[in-house]
């Protein structure tokens, strides 16, 4: 907290002080909370002791109040169309546990994330607005349940993955800012699962599901920005605020470069945006692994949008007026009624950054669901070699305790329950949530899981003993006399000399298929 502190204006660090105060005489963090004791307080707690009290407050992972102990989210099951709700453990995150038994042997989607706040403005899946969604009469489609598994609070949980073609929305709220009031806004998400479409959009938008002009819509938006011209060279996702009939960084109509997400690529990360809707507006994010907040812009609203217009809807994973080519991940969010003060956001950020958002799963080296390995190859010519991902491509190349930190993530991957079949096995990426390895056209790549039943097979791998006696060797789901198999360093699935594919040769296919699973290079 004290690095924290350091970072602000000495205005800013009076009313941190302040707040920091008022929330211990309120018992809501304990007195060693500023020097890394367990915080007892949430973020809708530090916002209602701040004087802006959530109106919503959503999220699959974790309960954003101290005190919740509702349900999360709600799921569906294919096989009878029948319904769960998911609570709560006692120590607030997800009790995915019950997720997994209720949709074993068959698959779930999310309908329905629920309003922790007294308020009950609870997200289903949206209805087709301007833009019709794929699902019966208009409905967008429902994210898969289990399409999203990561680790927070030392638990396996599961957030929201949007694809295109999915959307949540409630357009009867209660409390949401209307008219030029003042709000404010986050959501945890990734900036390793995002796209160019229109719009991974969290917060608030039209009532009508369509586009009823400037100001309308205030709302996060991550995503990579094509609308102005100097960001279209741009590869990397941005924080920006979809105003309606805009995507804006900044007062400007043109790209801000701060709003980009720089670096290695984050994967979970805060994102901030806050409107008085009379005069300014702020954009923020954070690393939701660790530091502190990083402002985007804080200054005027765009020429056109003051005041404001919000009509008051909440959405997520769409545009208002039902736009749904978005791709995105979404952990936790939440909206407040009032412009929050500084302090009290960084006091949230600190929280989202205790809650362990993609911290070792505690299982290693080992193909149990949840454990964190690497995969060796075996073949004499490459026992140095790990399957890594390279680019979006599986490939294997050299891991040592010296290569870097993003080469050791890429070369680390989560054992997962297989998505298409429980006995069998798929690989997520360690450093891009919900990205799994998946065979097309023979070779493996990497690939956000999207819920359809060819991707859950493609995705899905059965381990057997190793071909030459070593480690483990994989088989496809969908083709079991095909393995993983790395030829020429790249990685395919291969039959033993099965067809005219140069990777199917017989020469070194057992040592090619074995690999030993070890400890992961990124814990």
């Amino acid at each position: 907290m004290s690095a924290l502190l350091f970072s602000l204006r000495p205005k800013d660090i009076r009313t941190a002080l302040a707040l920091i105060v008022g929330l211990v005489a309120g018992g809501l963090i304990g007195p060693g909370a500023a020097h890394g004791a367990t915080i007892k307080q949430r973020p809708c707690d530090i916002y209602a002791a701040a004087n802006t009290p959530c109106v919503a407050a959503h999220s699959t992972v974790r309960s954003l109040y101290a005190k919740y102990a509702g349900p999360l989210y709600q799921v569906k099951r294919s096989s009878d169309n029948a319904a769960e709700n998911i609570g709560v453990l006692s120590d607030g995150y997800a009790n995915a546990a019950a997720q997994d038994a209720f949709c074993a042997n068959t698959s779930c989607i999310i309908t329905r994330i629920y309003d922790q706040s007294s308020r009950h403005n609870d997200l289903t899946i949206a209805g087709g607005g301007h833009y019709k969604g794929p699902g019966p009469g208009g409905a967008d489609l429902g994210a898969a349940a289990d399409a999203l598994p990561i680790t927070a609070g030392g638990h396996q949980v599961y957030g929201v993955s949007i694809s295109p073609g999915m959307g949540y929305h409630d357009i009867r709220t209660t409390g949401v800012a209307v008219n030029g009031e003042p709000e404010g806004m986050y959501m945890v998400s990734s900036a390793t699962h995002f796209n160019s479409g229109c719009c991974f959009d969290y917060g608030n938008a039209e009532t009508s599901s369509t586009d009823t002009g400037a100001g309308h819509m205030d709302a996060l938006n991550v995503s990579r920005d094509l609308e102005w011209p100097n960001c279209r060279n741009e590869a990397r996702p941005g924080v920006h605020a979809d105003l309606e009939n805009g995507i804006f960084h900044w007062d400007k109509r043109s790209c801000n470069p701060a709003a980009v997400i720089g670096g290695v690529p984050r994967p979970f990360i805060s994102t901030w945006l806050k409107n008085n809707s009379r005069t300014r507006f702020a954009l923020k994010w954070g690393d939701a692994q660790s530091g502190g907040l990083s402002t985007i812009y804080a200054g005027a609203l765009p020429r056109g949008y003051a005041p404001m217009r919000q009509e008051g809807a909440i959405i997520l994973g769409i545009g208002g007026d039902n736009s749904h080519a978005s791709a995105g991940s979404f952990f936790e969010g939440v909206m407040t009624s009032g412009f929050p003060a500084d302090s009290a956001d960084n006091a949230v950020q600190s929280d989202i950054v205790a809650a362990g958002y993609g911290a070792p799963t505690g299982l290693s080296g080992t193909m149990a669901p949840g454990s964190e390995i690497s995969l060796q190859a075996t073949t004499a010519c490459c026992t140095a070699d790990y399957v890594r991902n390279q680019n979006g491509a599986a490939v294997i190349a050299p891991i040592t305790a010296r290569s870097t930190a993003q080469d050791r993530r890429d070369a680390t991957w989560i054992v997962r329950r297989g998505l298409a079949d429980s006995a069998c096995v798929s690989f997520e990426a360690k450093g891009s949530p919900g990205d799994f390895l998946r065979h097309q056209n023979s070779a493996l790549h990497l690939q956000s899981f999207d819920g359809t039943a060819l991707n859950r097979s493609d995705a899905t791998f059965c381990a057997q003993p190793g071909k030459n006696g070593k480690g483990n060797s994989f088989h496809a789901l969908n083709y079991p006399t095909k393995y993983i198999r790395h030829f020429y360093g790249k990685v395919y699935v291969a039959g033993d000399g099965d067809s005219g594919n140069p990777w199917d040769t017989k020469a070194l296919w057992t040592d090619d298929v074995s690999f030993i699973v070890g400890p992961p290079w990124s814990p």
